[in-house]
């Protein structure tokens, strides 16, 4: 009887065994790939973790690489073309540049097959995922995670202990140099101890912008390069007359510092110009800090970018229909967006989400900081669309062979604006004529 009893029980045993297997056979597996800091891959697992319980017949599996190899092993993976290796869903920047190389898979059908609303994405962001044929005809490739457009922060102690009064909404240029010159520390040797402002040289053309300049007459069909124009070149001189006078740091040394978290962290620097993938960074350091808006000129606009890294689909992916459910539940209120925007690192590109509780708190639930959580939505109300973000995929030549390496020489010092950037303009322009020509 007993080895009967033994025997039934094995039978058991291997049923649920074989039953189990079953089971993870029958699940669909989405590979899903993206980049991020340790503390956004954390973000990120609890976002696999919570699709994966709401839909357990689909595995996530995480491809994370860090920014510096990101792209460059995509690339290598495109280019020997085995679909199995590649992402079914991946985070990409900007995506028209890839829908061009043909490796994205279009998400307009999609959108259409399911009745997925876009009309909740902030005015403009989902330019920065689509396309248009001659016809007019609208191609959507990706979707934007987050509007990733920059506020001021800024360091309580530093400005208490300078006495210095807490920047406001309403902030000007002005404003920011007369605070500058306070909160600079130049020791007797000539070394500054503490920059008033650490902002990437990358991010210039906000200031640009501001100003009423530009970068190209249109960044999605452009025929002429506008930073030679008076306002583009007096907005460079700016940014690079605050580097010059020891106001703002480098942008080759702020790299070289571990970026702009790293310094505003450390108080070498008592502002940074950057979104919202740095709150959760700062919140958990316990740093005294809050933002505004990114200060104007007195006759300027608000340009902050309407657009962000996008989720993307694989042209190669073999389960497209399992990938499309992964992606449009992390393009969701009570999906990804919900989580991210619980995280404090991003302002969600959905403009409920962002205008919810879950960013914005309430006097019964308090947001973490930063407190004036309103910034970012000033900010996303005047977001330009178009303006600083290019549409078109000939963009990274034309900005890494005749842009980049010029404003690199102002932001080190080596070159004068005025009498750079006509010249980068000639070649720029060169450059239209012969694409619009082809």
């Amino acid at each position: 009887m007993q080895h009967k009893l033994v025997r039934v029980l094995m039978v058991v045993v291997l049923l649920a065994m074989f039953s189990s297997l079953a089971a993870a056979q029958d699940k669909a597996v989405v590979t899903w790939g993206f980049w991020g800091s340790p503390e956004e891959a954390a973000t990120h697992t609890s976002v696999a973790e919570a699709f994966m319980e709401a839909n357990p017949d689909i595995e996530i599996e995480i491809w994370h690489q860090p920014w510096s190899d990101y792209f460059t092993s995509l690339d290598t993976l495109w280019a020997a073309g085995d679909g199995a290796l590649i992402p079914d869903v991946l985070f990409l920047s900007p995506p028209i540049r890839y829908a061009a190389r043909g490796v994205l898979e279009e998400l307009t059908p999609y959108i259409e097959a399911n009745d997925y609303d876009i009309s909740d994405f902030w005015p403009g962001l989902l330019e920065y995922g689509t396309t248009y044929d001659e016809d007019g005809t609208r191609r959507i490739w990706g979707f934007p995670r987050d509007i990733g457009l920059e506020v001021l922060y800024y360091n309580r102690e530093i400005f208490d202990e300078v006495g210095v009064a807490y920047p406001t909404d309403d902030w000007t240029w002005d404003d920011l140099l007369a605070a500058a010159e306070q909160l600079t520390v130049v020791e007797s040797t000539g070394r500054v101890s503490r920059y008033a402002l650490g902002m990437e040289g990358g991010k210039f053309a906000l200031f640009v912008l501001q100003n009423n300049g530009g970068l190209l007459d249109d960044m999605r069909n452009p025929t002429q390069c506008l930073l030679d124009s008076p306002e583009s070149i007096a907005a460079v001189e700016f940014f690079a007359g605050m580097m010059d006078n020891n106001h703002a740091m480098r942008s080759a040394n702020l790299g070289q510092a571990g970026g702009d978290a790293a310094v505003f962290q450390s108080g070498q620097v008592a502002m940074i110009i950057q979104n919202a993938s740095r709150v959760s960074a700062f919140n958990a350091a316990g740093m005294n800090y809050d933002v505004v808006p990114v200060p104007i000129p007195a006759d300027g606009q608000r340009a902050a970018a309407a657009g962000g890294a996008a989720w993307t689909m694989s042209a190669l992916s073999d389960d497209k229909e399992s990938a499309w459910t992964f992606l449009s539940w992390l393009q969701s209120t009570d999906g990804g967006q919900g989580i991210y925007t619980a995280s404090g690192e991003i302002l969600p590109a959905l403009e409920s989400t962002a205008l919810s509780e879950a960013f914005l708190g309430s006097e019964e639930n308090p947001a973490d900081p930063p407190d004036n959580r309103m910034a970012f939505i000033i900010e996303g109300r005047n977001a330009k669309p178009g303006g600083r973000i290019a549409y078109f995929p000939e963009w990274g030549e034309i900005n890494g062979n005749y842009i980049r390496p010029v404003m690199n020489q102002i932001w080190a010092g080596e070159a004068v604006p005025a009498e750079v950037l006509p010249g980068v303009c000639d070649d720029v322009d060169a450059y239209l004529a012969d694409m619009n020509a082809g």
